[in-house]
């Protein structure tokens, strides 16, 4: 099967020989032995880590209360339950203490449970000193809380148990129990240093899907410490992530020349910002922190543009549209909480919605990426979804900082811009994002019927044909041959690939092969399920069309043998008799000459297909024995290139037009000498007949049945006939036939 040769460097992990042993390996990863107990024990580790996490918080003290933040960025006390604040709805906090401990000034920016997302270093400084302040006193078990106008109270701190813990935090958790175990399901399915990348990018946004959780808790008051390690901690998870993706780009799809370079100096230039963040010497440190992780995403870019000019691939173009989206977002989202760090009424606010929207969107497309190739529609659409929320979000910040329009009406322009991207933009972002534009009916079923048609004319070349309809499908980068052949079409190299078989071991009609095509539209998207569903119904038609012909023949082979028979058993017999009682030896040598035309006759039904080396000396050797009996003479040329098989109809037709051009010579013509020359040349068949009998002018002959005969044997062949004058006398039969090599 010729293969379409592209471009590769001796490190792609597409050459034939990374193709052909995947192909090889057709049976699926099975969950047994120490991958099922591996996964088993993380799976376990995983929930225990959760609940134990889940029993620390709801044991941690906590200030049972609701607030919001004024224009002025002061802390206002909207409601609680607790006795001791009653009737100071809508009061300003202004100071918290202990009994023995000085009174701090608070305001909005305890509020602001993530210093990650604090844009200015002092508000950062300032909004940890009061979490941990606010954390140490309820650990102590009272908080002295002042509110504007002298009033001062006393609270007791009680453990926030699992009913405080809100309504986001079970869902974030959950989602990060799944990014980490599926990051467990790659690595052990495929181990290799490109899933431990994946599972490092993984487990940092689970990490960060966790830090989420914790600050999205009700109520004030944080675990003691938690809020000084937010930063740093948080930063390096999101830089350890950009950093990680592109290492993992380096090797995968196309592993670049200087792939340990690269990876390495992105690395050293992660780890020299995080520590040149952490002692204050780059400031404003949230700036050069989002300036690192645009940055890490550039570069991430950058290499799958290079890879993708290195060697075609649909998971560089899948995963290069997903960064795209993911830096543009990214870019939103920094925007709306920069744009916002002015007004302190909504930026803790913005820092919530932002992060969180962002964070479920990066993990979407961490769940997805194991899956490009699958029908996984639900993690298809909470991608989308995810996405889409995150720009609503960011639009409604922009509204509110920029614009300074007010909350509800903000949000009901993100809602309403949201819905108009998901409803008019959804399909034709899971074509062009996911890379899955699907083939068109009538495309697949012009293709199908045409190369139908083929194979029922010529089932010989039905492996050919399949492949030629494979290219016309899916333009494929390559398509080559291997020999172990599926019983179903399967997807091979996470649908870089698609392994197609021709046919079974046990079907002696078809060879036992499988076609391999490697990145569907010319390496613009990977093969997905559909497509090998659709594979099995092509083959599965070709195979009925082809199982058609043979039967079809079969049954033309039994109908010629039992007339053969027939011939043979009755009109032989009765020829056989008439030849002892003919009345003159004249009589007897013709029923003898036409005895011997049966037996050619039957011998030609009875056979499947003539080499034509054959059937010329039998042609010869009849044509010898009627001209002698009408005392003319045969001059016979036979020249060929290839001792072509005869089909039946080829056959029959070519000793039909033979026999009737030299009986109109004898019969008609008078002739008493007839030239025959038989010419192969493949694909050209030539046959001309020539006689010196008395024809002339055969424009203004009326073909009858013997003439008509002629033209409609040689049309089935699929050439032409024409007759001419024989110079000095005669005439001649000029028969060409084009592509005389596939059988008819």
């Amino acid at each position: 099967m010729p293969a379409t040769a592209t471009p590769r460097g001796e490190d792609s992990a597409f050459e034939p020989s990374a193709l052909e042993p995947a192909a090889q390996d057709l049976t699926s990863t099975r969950w047994i032995g120490w991958r099922r107990r591996t996964l088993i024990i993380a799976a376990l580790l995983g929930c225990l880590g959760l609940f134990a996490m889940a029993r620390w918080l709801a044991a941690t003290p906590y200030l049972d209360a609701q607030w919001s933040s004024n224009a002025h960025g002061d802390l206002v006390l909207q409601s609680s339950p607790l006795p001791a604040l009653s009737g100071l709805q809508g009061r300003t906090l202004q100071a918290i203490g202990g009994a023995s401990a000085p009174a701090q000034s608070v305001n909005a920016l305890l509020l602001h449970r993530s210093p990650r997302w604090q844009v200015h270093d002092a508000a950062r400084e300032q909004q940890v000193a009061q979490q941990e302040r606010l954390s140490e006193q309820l650990a102590t078990g009272t908080v002295e809380l002042w509110f504007e106008g002298g009033a001062r109270v006393s609270v007791a701190a009680q453990p926030r148990g699992f009913a405080g813990l809100g309504l986001l935090a079970g869902p974030l958790a959950s989602l990060a129990l799944l990014l980490y175990l599926v990051a467990a399901v790659v690595v052990l399915a495929r181990p290799h240093p490109r899933s431990l990348l994946f599972m490092a990018m993984s487990l940092c946004q689970a990490g960060n899907l966790l830090f989420i959780a914790l600050e999205t808790t009700r109520g004030l008051g944080l675990p003691v410490g938690v809020s000084a390690l937010d930063f740093d901690l948080r930063l390096a998870l999101d830089a350890c992530t950009g950093a990680a993706f592109v290492h993992a780009l380096v090797l995968y799809p196309h592993r670049l020349p200087r792939a340990r370079t690269v990876a390495t100096a992105s690395w050293a230039a992660t780890g020299l910002t995080l520590l040149m963040v952490h002692v204050g010497w780059l400031t404003p440190a949230w700036w050069w922190a989002q300036g690192l992780c645009l940055a890490l995403g550039a570069l991430g870019l950058a290499v799958l543009s290079q890879s993708r000019r290195a060697e075609p691939n649909p998971y560089a173009v899948a995963i290069r549209r997903f960064g795209i989206v993911a830096m543009a977002t990214l870019v939103l989202v920094s925007a709306a909480v920069a744009a916002s760090a002015q007004l302190p009424g909504v930026a803790h606010g913005v820092a919530v919605g932002a992060s969180v929207a962002w964070y479920l969107f990066l993990a979407s497309l961490l769940l997805l990426t194991p899956f490009l190739a699958r029908s996984r529609l639900v993690l298809r659409e909470f991608a989308l979804l995810a996405g889409i929320s995150t720009v609503a979000a960011s639009v409604d910040l922009l509204f509110v900082a920029a614009f300074s329009v007010g909350p509800f009406t903000s949000l009901t322009v993100a809602v309403f811009v949201a819905l108009a991207v998901y409803a008019g933009a959804r399909q034709f972002l899971l074509n062009h994002l996911l890379g899955q534009n699907m083939l068109t009916t009538e495309r697949i079923f012009d293709s199908l019927y045409r190369v139908a048609r083929e194979v029922q004319a010529h089932p010989s070349r039905y492996p050919q044909l399949l492949g030629q309809l494979l290219r016309e499908l899916f333009e494929p980068l390559e398509l080559v041959a291997v020999n172990r052949v599926p019983a179903r079409t399967r997807l091979v190299a996470g649908g870089s690939a698609l392994l197609v078989p021709v046919g079974s071991a046990d079907d002696g009609s078809l060879p036992a092969i499988a076609l391999l095509l490697r990145s569907a539209q010319r390496g613009r998207r990977l093969f997905s399920p559909d497509d090998a569903r659709l594979a099995d119904r092509v083959v599965e038609q070709l195979g009925r069309a082809v199982a058609y012909d043979q039967a079809v023949e079969r049954g033309r082979h039994e109908e010629r043998l039992r007339i053969a028979q027939d011939l043979h058993d009755d009109i032989g017999a009765r020829l056989l008799t008439l030849m002892y009682q003919a009345p003159s030896p004249e009589m007897e040598d013709y029923i003898r000459h036409t005895l011997q035309d049966l037996k050619t006759l039957t011998r030609g039904l009875a056979a499947s297909e003539h080499r034509l080396s054959h059937a010329a000396a039998e042609w010869k050797t009849d044509l010898t024995q009627r001209l002698s009996a009408a005392r003319a003479t045969l001059d016979w040329t036979f020249t060929f290139d290839e001792d072509l098989r005869l089909s039946v109809v080829q056959w029959s037709a070519l000793t039909r037009v033979l026999r009737e051009l030299v009986s109109n010579a004898l019969y008609h013509g008078l002739a008493t000498r007839i030239e025959v020359a038989l010419r192969f040349q493949g694909p050209h068949l030539s046959l001309t007949v020539a006689d010196d009998g008395g024809g002339r002018d055969p424009q203004s002959w009326s073909h009858g049945l013997g003439l008509g005969g002629v033209r409609k044997r040689v049309k089935l062949l699929g050439g032409t006939v024409r007759w001419l004058e024989n110079k000095p006398c005669g005439i001649l039969c000029d028969v060409q036939v084009e592509g005389f090599s596939k059988p008819a």
